[in-house]
């Protein structure tokens, strides 16, 4: 291998050796990198058994960048001390000096110089002895010349401490002569090409023994997205708890179901424009249960069910209004209606996760397009602390053990909680959903029994996801900003997610 003269050298080196060589110290003798020497070692590793190669590891002392200027100029306290002229310094013109910050505190400790503060034009810095030895300029010059291990540990351990001295892992190879050991050596084939076969040179050539360990190229195949593997284990948990899927095939959404159903009214801030995607085309919905609409409107506009209402003029052409809907909220309000159309009741629990939509300002958190998870429970007797509970087992089995719950305000709900999990990456709690128990002035006027009571949570898929994988970008996980790599290179499972009592926490 004449075009490798290290190469070369080291198998010359070696026939002449008495057992076997280092490649570190080889490296200092050819005045060549370390790494070049373990790239030869490596080359005729390849080569079958002429060489034998012991990989080895020592410890070793070396000076910081900050160590090797000391060892050469003289540590700062004693650079501090040969600045003083023997009629002193005035204090605030020594600290001006480059060490004088980390000199003056080591020389005052070392008693070489005083502060004489009662001095005319201020503290005055004086010299104390005669002459000093710079002890440690010295230990570092012996490390540097390779005789670290003169020093005490102690003696070590403080230049360590001082950042001018590091330990280090030095990673040698111990090269003796293998059983087909020669100083002349040539590329083995990796390859029988059909010339070869054709001029019968194959004979005479040495090949590469075949690896049957090696690993081949990994085949192409699909990728799973993150948000479609947090999806699968939130249906999976609602599944485990006995939830029943909605359908929500329906992005397309009428005010009536979107809003009026769910008690929010015509005025509020929520149905602008700013905050509603509404459609041109078609601009109404023309089918809605007009006995059921009966009753809303008037529950809005004149009360009823122990409520006063909204008392405002409720409009039918408001309510026909289509657009593509704010929260999955609106397909659990249809799966009510139908469950109060089912004599005598049932208790039922539903969920869905599906996208809805928002006119919002693009953010590190928010975006236009988002998925919504919604859980609904309807029972005899449901209460805040039923929530709570479910909240806290949902959440535990994603493996997510750090909540807090804090009281909020919803048309539709009373009392209402904001579900808070704090994320690591952002250093801060985060938001990941909203609950509460439906009011009676969204469920009577739907039919259900006046003892029947409803709990419900709606949270987002893509913060839940960005805890769990780290991400600190919404745009980085959904998008046209999305790095493919990140979904190739996702875990295709967790396991982080712990069998273990959740801690919550309460905020008031």
């Amino acid at each position: 291998m004449a075009d490798n003269p290290v190469l070369e050298l080291l198998l010359r080196r070696l026939e002449a050796a008495d057992g076997g060589l280092d490649s570190a110290e080889l490296a200092t003798q050819l005045g060549v990198e370390h790494q070049v020497v373990v790239g030869a070692v490596k080359s005729l590793q390849a080569l079958g058994e002429v060489i034998e190669a012991e990989l080895r590891s020592t410890k070793c002392w070396e000076l910081t960048v900050e160590g090797e200027e000391i060892a050469r100029e003289g540590s700062h306290e004693a650079r501090v001390f040969r600045s003083i002229p023997l009629e002193g310094l005035v204090q605030s013109e020594l600290m001006r000096h480059p060490s004088g910050k980390v000199g003056f505190s080591k020389a005052m400790s070392n008693k070489w110089i005083r502060v004489d503060k009662s001095a005319a034009d201020g503290p005055r810095v004086f010299q104390v002895v005669d002459s000093i030895e710079d002890e440690v300029q010295r230990r570092l010059q012996l490390v540097q010349a390779g005789q670290a291990e003169k020093l005490a540990e102690k003696e070590r351990n403080e230049l360590r401490k001082r950042k001018l001295l590091t330990e280090v892992i030095l990673k040698t190879y111990w090269v003796s002569k293998g059983k087909a050991f020669s100083t002349s050596v040539s590329k083995q084939e990796a390859e029988l090409s059909p010339e070869m076969i054709s001029s019968g040179s194959w004979r005479d050539r040495p090949f590469k023994p075949y690896n049957f360990s090696a690993r081949g190229v990994l085949p192409d195949s699909g990728h799973l997205h993150p948000l479609l593997k947090v999806r699968s284990q939130f249906r999976q948990i609602f599944l485990e708890m006995g939830f029943t899927e909605m359908p929500t095939d329906n992005f397309i959404e009428s005010s009536f179901w979107n809003f009026d159903a769910l008690f929010q009214p015509q005025q509020h801030p929520a149905r602008d424009q700013h905050d509603t995607f509404f459609l041109k085309d078609p601009a109404e919905a023309l089918q809605l249960p007009m006995d059921y609409v009966q009753r809303v409107k008037r529950t809005h506009s004149q009360g009823g069910y122990g409520s006063q209402g909204y008392k405002y003029n409720w409009k039918l052409e408001e309510a026909r209004k289509n657009l593509l809907r704010t929260h999955t909220t609106s397909a659990s309000a249809r799966a009510l209606y139908c469950l109060a159309q089912k004599k005598p009741f049932t208790p039922a629990k539903y969920f869905s996760i599906d996208r809805v939509f928002r006119n919002e300002t693009l953010d590190a958190t928010h975006l236009a397009e988002f998925h919504q998870i919604e859980g609904v429970v309807a029972d005899h007797g449901l209460t805040l602390g039923h929530l709570m509970g479910v909240l806290k087992e949902f959440f535990t089995k994603l493996g997510i053990t750090q909540l807090r719950f804090k009281p909020a305000y919803n048309p539709y709900t009373e009392p209402s909680m904001e579900v808070f999990s704090y994320h690591q990456g952002l250093k801060k709690w985060v938001e990941v959903g909203n609950s509460g128990v439906f009011r009676p002035e969204m469920l009577l006027p739907m039919g259900l029994p006046e003892n029947v009571s409803v709990i419900a949570w709606g949270l987002s898929l893509e913060r839940p996801t960005m805890i769990k994988y780290g991400i600190n970008n919404i745009r980085e996980l959904v998008g046209h900003k999305v790095n493919l790599q990140m979904v190739y290179d996702s875990p295709v499972c967790r396991l982080d997610i712990e069998p273990r009592s959740p801690q919550t926490q309460e905020a008031a």
